[in-house]
């Protein structure tokens, strides 16, 4: 329980009155408002559950006009309760969550409907001052289109200078969950030609396409740009904000207010962890985030950092599973992108190449239809919009890319093995799986789970086809190593001068009393290569090399309890034609 005063975590929490009235722990953010005013017309895309939806209340909150004799109740204390602009709580505001319509593409346009009209019946009741009663009536009507509503609404306001805010968040939501689960034919009625969403964008291209427009200010979040692309022809609604590089920090946490938290619970008595202990599970697991070029600085996981924090309030230890489930993308929002007609396409061999190298260089596109996500620019941009790339640095005119952290690592790794169980190509009991790592990592059982994975390889011949090359061979077993976080997989770590295939590190701030780590060296030899000479020196190289890393100063500076093991793996093609170890070491 927490001392009276000290402010309640706001996981999940998206609702910024509630926040700011409830006493609940707010990163301010206010100070991006001025920056945002600079455009009227504004798309802003972010990967889920970064705080968009937190932002979007925070704006309703802000210019609403009904709002203003309670400006000091929710802005005082906050960066923008200093500095207020000259806009605040002037405008008319209506807000839009599409989360909250039914995906199901037998109703989806009478749930568009019933939601919307719900929206604008609260919206006219907040605001019925200002219109007659009249009007009240005819747009209460639930059998009037929604497109048709908003374009006579925004003509009245303009009528009446009355200035109007429209917010819409997850503007995306129930387009991409209807494209991944009924498919193109069902998304393209909804979004071309004479669908109902693409009419409704059609009236809002129109109240932001002419001077004097009843609707005088819009923000529109999501997850992607295609579904604008395709609604409105080539996104033309306005200005694109998500390269912006002053407002790379507007969601996301900085590592100073990371920090800032932390120790505003020490202090509190709430959080009795280590600090360094947990920035480094930060470090590794959350952060790594940049949404604009050219930032020294990387971003933490909004909703990852709370909801660490949230479980080490209430019970005292940190969360389970490091891996919050909310913020997953579905593998099932990725299959139609990476597969045609039961077989793996292009884009998965991008997706694969990028888990093998951790990298790629690819331009940054804003702005394509959903038939051009074929094209490997197109595919690397949509990664990077859903946050499983991040923007390391500028190079040779494009963007370097890469994982921005352990967390999406997770995933794609998921998304690889669900991609080759989908077309048959390699299936495994990966529960199975589990438990010999678990062996591996309690009783120092090596050998049992790389034998299973080779009899399973052994027995599914379409998996050989990949199975081409040491770095190929390297990036499948770290697919399936990646099954728990028993075992911290780390490829070419550096050790004794060297440089290891792999590092499997007990991870001990989890589990502390975990006893064994590998490092292990892979070698490859080619089909037409394999002799008894070739082997053994393949095997003795491999001995030299782990012998070096198991000498590294820094593997004796784990607990005494912990003895790493050097693995020698060789292939030949598929086949694993040798496994061995070399001397273990304890880190005594």
């Amino acid at each position: 329980m927490l001392k009276p005063g000290v402010r309640n975590i706001a996981y999940g929490a998206s609702d910024f009155e509630r926040i700011r009235t409830e006493n609940r722990y707010y990163v301010d953010k206010t100070r991006f408002i001025p920056m945002l005013e600079e455009n009227y017309y504004q798309f802003l895309i972010r990967p889920r559950r970064f705080g968009k939806s937190l932002w979007v209340s925070i704006l309703e909150t802000y210019y609403d006009i009904t709002k203003k004799d309670r400006f000091e109740n929710f802005f005082k204390g906050l960066w923008i309760g200093d500095h207020p602009t000259e806009e605040r709580n002037s405008y008319l505001v209506l807000a839009l969550n599409f989360s909250g319509v039914s995906s199901d593409i037998r109703e989806v346009r009478t749930s568009f409907e019933a939601y919307c009209h719900i929206r604008i019946r609260g919206f006219l009741y907040r605001y019925r001052q200002f219109f007659t009663e009249q009007e009240i009536q005819k747009w209460n009507n639930p059998a009037l289109p929604v497109a048709t509503l908003l374009s006579d609404l925004f003509e009245t306001c303009l009528q009446r200078e009355l200035p109007l805010y429209l917010l819409i968040d997850e503007y995306d939501n129930f387009a991409n969950t209807i494209l991944s689960t009924a498919g193109t034919e069902a998304y393209h009625d909804l979004t071309h030609g004479e669908g109902f969403f693409r009419n409704f964008f059609t009236v809002l291209k129109e109240g932001t396409s002419h001077s004097g427009s009843g609707l005088k200010r819009l923000f529109i979040t999501g997850v992607s740009p295609v579904t604008m692309d395709d609604v409105t022809s080539g996104f033309n609604i306005g200005s694109n904000l998500s390269l912006s590089p002053s407002l790379n920090a507007m969601v996301g946490f900085t590592r100073e207010e990371v920090l800032e938290m932390l120790d505003y619970y020490q202090r509190e008595g709430a959080f009795v962890q280590d600090r360094d202990e947990t920035m480094d599970i930060f470090d590794e697991w959350y952060d790594g985030y940049q949404f604009a070029p050219g930032q020294r600085d990387s971003l933490y996981n909004t909703d990852m950092v709370v909801y660490y924090m949230r479980d080490c309030i209430q019970t005292g230890q940190p969360p389970y599973e490091l891996l919050d489930q909310n913020i997953r993308i579905d593998y099932g929002k990725l299959r139609h992108l990476l597969l045609v007609s039961r077989q793996l396409n292009g884009n998965f061999d991008l997706l694969k190449n990028i888990m093998d190298t951790g990298q790629a260089l690819s331009p940054i596109h804003t702005s394509f239809p959903l038939e051009h996500l074929t094209i490997p620019d197109n595919f690397m941009s949509l990664l990077y919009f859903f946050g499983l790339l991040t923007i390391e640095a500028e190079e040779m005119g494009d963007f370097h890319l890469k994982i921005p952290n352990r967390t999406i690592g997770l995933l794609m790794y998921e998304y690889l093995r669900e991609a080759w169980r989908d077309v048959g190509t390699f299936r495994v009991e990966l529960w199975k799986l589990r438990s010999l790592v678990r062996d591996m990592a309690w009783k120092g059982d090596w050998e049992p789970f790389f034998d299973f994975l080779a009899g399973a390889v052994a027995a599914q011949t379409s998996i050989r086809d990949y199975m081409k090359g040491e770095k190929v061979i390297q990036g499948f077993l770290l697919a399936y190593l990646h099954l728990n976080d028993f075992l911290l997989s780390h490829s070419e770590r550096e050790l004794g001068k060297g440089y290891a295939d792999l590092f499997l590190e007990p991870f001990l701030l989890k589990y502390p009393e975990m006893s064994w780590g590998y490092l292990i060296e892979l070698k490859y030899i080619k089909r037409d290569e394999l002799t008894d000479t070739r082997l053994e020196q393949e095997i003795t190289k491999a001995q030299t090399q782990l012998r070096q890393y198991l000498a590294d100063d820094r593997l004796k500076q784990y607990p005494a309890h912990v003895t790493f093991t050097g693995i020698i793996l060789v292939y030949h093609g598929w086949e694993l034609v040798y496994r061995g170890a070399v001397q273990s070491m304890s880190s005594t």
